[in-house]
């Protein structure tokens, strides 16, 4: 794209941009040499701020920026954007050439969340449903793997969500299913709720759509908020009850697991507990 035809594109308002990777790392500058920031997952909507030498500047849905490479992105128009677009629900799915499982391998894999655009809205007797990809090539997933018009969660459906990411890597800047980090899983629950909360465990933990609690008013779905102090926040988990939380960490084990607030290595750094209003 040349820079008379980024300014033309940005005289008629900031273009959007579909991801077209499973899931696309967002750097803090435009070398993969950077530390990861966020990423953005398949078939997403971003604006593009900016484009340098082959990497885009992009801002996504939740007001996080950072920067891709300009080949995971399709510029153009918004893609499953509708109420109508099919939702995975399976933490990851395999999109085929064909309706068959067993003639060709998937032509990708995507992870949960991932929006698409129906053909048409399949009967509860097909298996399969066709969608168009955001490259404009055909794909068929099985219907099984998504769901349409999703409501939102109630904090237990959204506790018993959170169990089925047990075991999954944690990631740096991750915001997908196949690894999250901290802020990035706590924010994927509470969306799921219907509710968007910023990307990062400091703006959640002073953001004003949640309000403090003290910790013997703990209640399951509440945030728990760890760091030297409630100025300096590094981490954060969902309270289950009973003194245990969910959360995505690299203490001991790299993964999403299940701790206890009576672990002194909890104790000691837990310094904001919050609940949604």
């Amino acid at each position: 794209m040349t820079g008379l035809a980024v300014l033309a594109l940005f005289a008629v308002g900031l273009p959007n941009a579909v991801v077209l990777r499973p899931v696309a790392n967002m750097y803090s500058k435009p070398t993969e040499d950077a530390d990861v920031v966020s990423q953005a997952i398949y078939g997403s909507n971003v604006t593009l701020m900016e484009e340098r030498d082959g990497w885009a500047h992009i801002r996504t849905a939740d007001d996080y920026t950072g920067w891709t490479p300009l080949s995971m992105l399709r510029p153009g128009p918004a893609y499953a954007s509708t109420d109508g677009a099919a939702e995975v629900v399976s933490l990851f799915a395999h999109i085929y050439r064909e309706a068959s499982v067993t003639r060709h391998a998937p032509l990708l894999t995507v992870p949960f969340e991932t929006r698409l655009e129906a053909v048409s809205k399949p009967s509860a007797e097909d298996r399969w449903l066709q969608v168009r990809l955001p490259d404009d090539r055909a794909g068929w997933i099985q219907s099984g793997d998504v769901a349409f018009h999703q409501k939102p969660l109630s904090i237990p459906e959204m506790l018993a969500l959170a169990k089925r990411f047990m075991g999954a890597p944690y990631t740096w800047g991750g915001t997908s299913s196949f690894g999250y980090d901290c802020s990035g899983f706590a924010q994927m629950l509470e969306r799921r709720r219907g509710v968007g909360m910023p990307r990062d465990a400091q703006p959640q933990a002073d953001w004003n759509g949640l309000t403090p609690v003290k910790r013997e008013e703990l209640q399951p779905g509440d945030l728990l908020y760890f760091g030297s102090s409630d100025k300096r926040i590094t981490h954060t988990g969902v309270y289950l009850g009973d003194g245990k939380f969910i959360d995505a960490t690299t203490f001991e084990t790299p993964m999403v697991r299940i701790d206890d607030l009576t672990d002194p290595h909890w104790s000691k750094i837990l310094v904001a507990m919050r609940r949604v209003k």
